[in-house]
């Protein structure tokens, strides 16, 4: 078995596809308006932003957690948590060994809470 889909709400479909397509780096793969569906495609699982869904809390993983978090403020995003190492990684269990799981909080434009990850290699 395996994730298919992930539904987020999205009261402003225009103004979230906005959102997530800049933290994404890529447009939606398709729109369906009405009912008011907007998806995106992150490598064969769907993200669904739909005004009738409940909020969720995902995490993406980033190249660059600091560097995405400040491209993000100055958009005019709201930080919730700076990035900080939340364990290290010793195995390959959750992440490559021998990194820091590196995490921080945003809200999106909808006031869902949006964690980045980081697997920063240890010094």
């Amino acid at each position: 078995m395996r994730a298919v889909q992930i539904a987020q709400h999205a009261a402003d479909l225009p103004r979230a596809t906005a959102f997530y397509t800049d933290l994404l780096g890529t447009p939606p793969v398709a729109s369906f308006d009405p009912p008011g569906l907007v998806f995106f495609d992150l490598d064969g699982l769907r993200l669904l932003l739909d005004r009738g869904a409940p909020p969720a809390l995902h995490y993406y993983l980033v190249d660059d957690v600091a560097a995405t978090v400040e491209r993000l403020r100055s958009g005019g995003t709201t930080i919730e948590s700076e990035p900080h190492v939340i364990f290290a990684h010793q195995d390959d269990r959750l992440g490559p060994a021998g990194t820091e799981e590196v995490q921080a909080f945003v809200r999106d434009t909808e006031g869902n809470l949006v964690g980045l990850v980081e697997h920063r290699t240890t010094r």
